[in-house]
């Protein structure tokens, strides 16, 4: 055990040295932040941009009141300009594009034969907006061909908010499924980036004294278990020290923008009160949409969450970290990795597809059930699932698996790790990864 704490601290220590580790400690939270922000701010600039489009309406059934503007969209009619006339002012000025509606016999017709031109691929929401005004346009003129009066249709329309309740009384909303949808594919895609970067991060270690030759002299005095396992544990003590730092920092980083921001955090304690409570703060919130979404994050199970992501991180790193030092052990530098990577990470990729493809729509469907208990995948889907409440005996049996999984993987890994290590000049192919199995000396 004195080896291996030594060989534990050595890992450690190394890897929290390191200035990329440190830099990039403290500089991931911001760059995380700093995107987030980008993209919303970009994404504010793009829908503050007035786009305007101009239409010629030969068929005599829209006016103005159809075309009504908009924050993002302005209209203009060019319909004495003409067809050909327009589509020359457009090309040569500033407008977004112009909607061309020809003269026809029927309704039906008509709405094949609309046009639209443009200097540019108009967006796919500027083109919805559109078919959404005409075709509706078109379905109101058709209803008042069959005498159907359309203000008592539109007097009939009764908008349904139906409240979701589980059958010990906790309430529900599509708010909080879609939070609960978020915050599982954040947790599972950042659970498959961690085992990604210090899962490699083991297998360059072995390369690295590998190709020195240092490790001729370490393996003279530790059994290869001893050194593969204390390089797998080492860096994991590094990963989860760097995730309680990022977690510190932004948890700094979202208390001073909700001040920022003038969210009032005593009003989120509103959170722990009873659903008719609860529901009578929302609408005393007017509306407040920030508040209401981090009232809802505080009524996820947080703690649960973050004890199991623990968990999945280290089960899921041990895990594959013990077939990424297998691999380093094997070959003589990173490019012979290429034809063993793949196969180690098809299960991760497939983790994270199958929780957008399954968990998203169904979470406790019987796919989302199997993949979350299959050990290579668990972690990743399990996590993804855990936010819309997954059973105690469920949770067992994924766990157990995932332990007895990865005290299997360690095993078999070392059994490569012990002879691949002081193997030089020889490309390896699965051939020899299999005599390596069964090599008893």
């Amino acid at each position: 055990m004195s080896k291996l704490n030594l060989i534990i601290q050595r890992e450690f220590i190394a890897k929290v040295r390191n200035k990329s580790f440190i830099v990039m400690t403290f500089l991931s939270p911001l760059i995380l932040v700093g995107m987030g922000a980008l993209v919303f701010f970009l994404m504010k600039k793009n829908d503050e941009k007035v786009k305007e489009i101009v239409y010629v309406d030969h068929s005599g059934l829209f006016s103005k009141e159809d075309f009504r503007n908009t924050e993002t969209l302005h209209y203009q009619d060019f319909t004495v300009l003409g067809v050909e006339e327009t589509k020359k002012k457009v090309e040569a000025g500033n407008h977004y594009g112009a909607l061309i509606i020809p003269k026809q016999d029927s309704l039906e017709i008509l709405a094949k034969s609309i046009e639209f031109y443009s200097k540019d691929s108009p967006g796919m929401s500027v083109m919805n907006t559109l078919e959404n005004k005409i075709e509706q346009k078109l379905r109101n003129n058709k209803l008042n061909n069959f005498g159907i009066d359309i203000d008592k249709i539109n007097a009939s329309r009764i908008q349904s908010d139906i409240k979701m309740y589980n059958f010990s009384g906790e309430e529900s909303s599509k708010l909080i499924n879609g939070l609960k949808i978020g915050v599982g594919a954040i947790a599972g895609y950042m659970l498959m980036m961690f085992v990604m970067i210090y899962g490699t991060s083991v297998m360059r270690s072995v390369i690295e004294e590998k190709t020195s030759r240092i490790i001729e002299v370490i393996v003279s005095s530790v059994k290869p278990f001893q050194l593969m396992l204390g390089k797998i544990i080492g860096n994991a003590s590094a990963g989860l020290l760097q995730f309680f730092i990022w977690g510190i920092l932004l948890f700094i980083i979202s208390t001073v923008a909700t001040s920022v921001f003038g969210v009032d955090m005593v009003e989120m304690q509103t959170s722990k009160l009873p659903a008719e409570q609860l529901q009578a703060a929302k609408q005393a919130a007017g509306g407040d949409k920030m508040q209401l979404i981090i009232q809802e994050i505080l009524r996820l199970p947080i703690l649960k969450m973050f004890l199991l992501f623990i968990f999945y991180f280290l089960g899921g790193y041990m895990l594959y970290s013990s077939l990424f030092a297998a691999v380093g052990a094997a070959v003589d530098n990173e490019t012979d990795t290429q034809q063993f990577m793949l196969p180690i990470m098809l299960p991760l990729i497939l983790g994270v597809y199958v929780g957008f493809a399954t968990v998203i729509n169904d979470p406790h469907g019987p796919i989302s059930v199997a993949f979350s208990y299959i050990p290579l995948t668990s972690p990743i889907v399990m996590l993804m699932r855990v936010p819309f409440g997954v059973s105690w005996y469920e949770l067992a049996i994924s766990m157990a698996l995932l332990l007895i999984t990865f005290i299997f993987m360690v095993w078999l890994a070392a059994k490569i790790y012990r002879v691949g290590i002081l193997m030089y000049g020889k490309k390896p192919t699965y051939k020899d990864l299999y005599k390596w199995l069964k090599y008893k000396g």
